[in-house]
């Protein structure tokens, strides 16, 4: 992605003017019960069990002209923008790979995170989300059709209000197939973020910020978990947890993010066969431009030899 060297940064040893705030003082126990209100309804007016995937989804593919496949996932605040390219002979390989490699990069925009101003190098972060995307594709796609070679998929985050790397997979996804690569089936993701004995549905950023934090009670359960999954074949292509949860509640959490998974498909397949019918449709006007085009031509050529032989 094309970096921004004009943009003037701020001094490394700034202080955000978010920590003079109130809500920056504010404790545990009262961030979690800001959370939820008094109708058990989150800040956004969605349920404990309810994602934005249903309500608030927006995709769609092309966004990139320079790409062979793009995709833009919106989930209301969580903004994210996917593109990827042509396979390419692997850089820098001494041995001759049986599986095609598949080179994932995630950046955040600077602007994108609420809390922290991100810099132009990378961070731990932004790598570790890189090798969890990786992780989710590789079981997605067939790489045994382009040995040696490799395909670049880079993920640039343009807002982050939660399940980020969730939306991040979403995206490729879609831009994987709009990149007309093959792959075993389509693959969703959703994350879940559990605080106690609440578990919040596609969690928004303070809520995930919350659920990471440590408890001041010993043994409870919190932490953030996200998984990705073909929904089509039953099968989980990558799970990724953060914090301390026991058995029963991350098998419980998995059966709710195997169902939000399968709930995302139809979306993700009514954006596909759009896709292919715009395609038809703009094949269809050029078609129909170039008959016209050549239909000018033909009368303009019979006008030229009608002088030729009146002369």
């Amino acid at each position: 992605m094309p970096l921004d060297y004009r943009r003037f940064n701020g001094p490394e040893d700034s202080i955000p003017y978010k920590r003079f705030t109130k809500d920056y003082l504010k404790t545990y126990d009262e961030l979690y019960s800001d959370l939820v209100g008094e109708n058990e309804l989150r800040k956004d007016g969605r349920a404990m069990d309810e994602s934005r995937s249903m309500c608030m989804f927006f995709a769609r593919t092309d966004m990139v002209s320079q790409a062979k496949g793009s995709s833009y996932v919106e989930l209301k605040k969580t903004k994210v923008v996917c593109s990827v390219f042509d396979p390419r002979e692997i850089p820098h390989q001494n041995e001759f790979s049986q599986l095609g490699q598949i080179f994932c990069e995630v950046k955040f925009a600077p602007f994108s995170c609420p809390r922290q101003r991100r810099p132009h190098a990378p961070d731990a972060e932004e790598k570790a989300l890189s090798v969890a995307l990786r992780q989710a594709l590789e079981p997605a796609v067939c790489r045994h059709l382009f040995p040696n070679y490799q395909i670049d998929v880079f993920v640039y985050i343009l807002e982050h209000d939660g399940a980020c790397l969730a939306a991040a997979i979403n995206a490729a996804g879609l831009a994987l197939a709009d990149a007309a690569v093959p792959m075993y089936d389509i693959i969703t993701a959703c994350s879940i973020a559990i605080i106690g004995d609440r578990m919040f549905t596609d969690p928004t950023e303070s809520e995930e910020n919350i659920a990471t934090m440590s408890p001041p009670t010993e043994g409870k359960n919190h932490g953030v978990i996200t998984m990705s999954m073909l929904s089509e074949l039953k099968q989980i292509s990558d799970f990724i947890q953060i914090g301390s949860m026991d058995v029963e509640c991350v098998t419980k959490a998995m059966e709710v993010l195997e169902k939000e998974c399968e709930k995302i498909v139809p979306n993700m397949q009514r954006i596909l066969v759009l896709n292919v019918v715009h395609c038809f449709e703009r094949r269809k006007k050029l078609e129909e431009e170039a008959k016209e085009r050549e239909a000018a031509l033909d009368a303009k050529m019979a006008e030229w030899k009608a002088l030729l032989n009146a002369g």
